[in-house]
């Protein structure tokens, strides 16, 4: 029990930490990220074992071994760093510094307002440009509704993926699982795509991932409601809108948030999308809201993610300071 509000406390710092520093690109000019490490180890495994000369069923099943390799050795290795931070003195501030380093608030805004910049500034080349950042579609064809609505769906789901699902596997299980689901994430982000190369190899990672995010988006919806209804808009919008539309996506959890940010900002987000030479007929998102978004938009969306966040930390905040009650009651 004191361990988890430990954790608690630990994470509403490292949100903070996040939100103000966000990715220190000198240092990491000079020593690779944790999560570019975690992208060498899955691409290793990769090169290894996804031999196209086999069949589909066991590339499926050499899939499955590198995902347990890889959630494996994360879990172990926090499980290591954890019990060393433990006997350093003040070995929770090292913690709670490598927690924000697994965080992504400050960068997603950052990216996302970039977007928004490059269409005042570049026109709609300049906004496909920096859209193509942060996004894995082709935004060749996309005019600037199309960029805009681009930028806030990266926005709201990169918030799921990025911040709120990291933090709450810390939360439950420490580093060990925040470990975990990084790895899991970034190989999703890798190799779990239906191409020939990856269809049935990335099949673990991409599965894994769907469960290990399931929660998070969810807890996603609920935190822009909350920003919603924080920021003047209509929480009752935002939750009605996941709760229709969040399972016509074509991904069983970046809906949530997307739909939720949609309602909350009367956006028709999602549509018709094409992915190299693949158009995926995507379903959209709050219908009947408006779909021609604009650079005012993205800085809305950007704005309402912020007070989600905001949300959150102080969330964590108060469950810290619930479960210390609870022990001292």
């Amino acid at each position: 029990m004191t361990a988890l509000a430990f954790r608690f406390g630990m994470l509403a710092v490292a949100l903070v930490i996040d939100r103000i520093i966000g990715e220190p690109r000198a240092l990491w000019r000079r020593v690779p990220h944790p999560v570019v490490l975690m992208g060498r180890a899955v691409e290793r495994l990769d090169a290894a074992l996804n031999d196209r000369r086999l069949s589909f069923p066991e590339r499926r099943r050499r899939g499955i071994a590198a995902v347990l390799l890889l959630v494996a050795g994360a879990g172990l290795l926090g499980w290591l760093v954890a019990v060393l931070l433990d006997r350093l003195p003040f070995g929770f501030v090292l913690e709670t510094i490598l927690v924000a380093v697994f965080l992504a608030q400050k960068s997603l805004l950052d990216h996302v307002a970039a977007v928004g910049r490059a269409l005042r500034k570049g026109g709609i080349e300049g906004g496909r440009e920096a859209v193509s950042e942060i996004v894995g579609r082709d935004v060749t064809q996309l005019d600037e509704a199309g960029v805009a609505r681009a930028a806030i769906e990266s926005a709201a789901e990169n918030f799921s993926d990025g911040v709120v699902a990291p933090a709450f596997w810390f939360a439950l299980f420490g580093l060990p699982g925040l470990l975990v689901y990084k790895v899991v994430n970034t190989a999703d982000s890798m190799i779990g795509h239906r191409s020939p190369r990856h269809h049935a190899f990335g099949w673990a990672a991409a599965r894994l991932d769907d469960v290990l995010s399931f929660v998070p988006a969810r807890l996603s919806v609920l935190l822009i409601a909350a920003a919603a209804l924080l920021s003047r808009r209509s929480a009752g919008a935002a939750i009605r809108a996941a709760l229709a539309d969040a399972r016509k996506h074509k991904s069983p959890n970046a809906g949530w948030p997307e739909a939720a940010a949609a309602g909350a900002l009367g956006l028709a987000l999602g549509g018709p999308r094409r992915y190299g030479e693949t158009e995926v007929e995507g379903a959209w998102l709050n219908a009947d809201g408006r779909p021609d978004a604009a650079p005012a938009d993205i800085r809305a969306a950007i704005r309402l993610v912020d007070m989600a966040w905001a949300v959150f930390a102080v969330a964590s905040a108060l469950a810290m300071a619930l479960t210390l009650f609870a022990i001292l009651r």
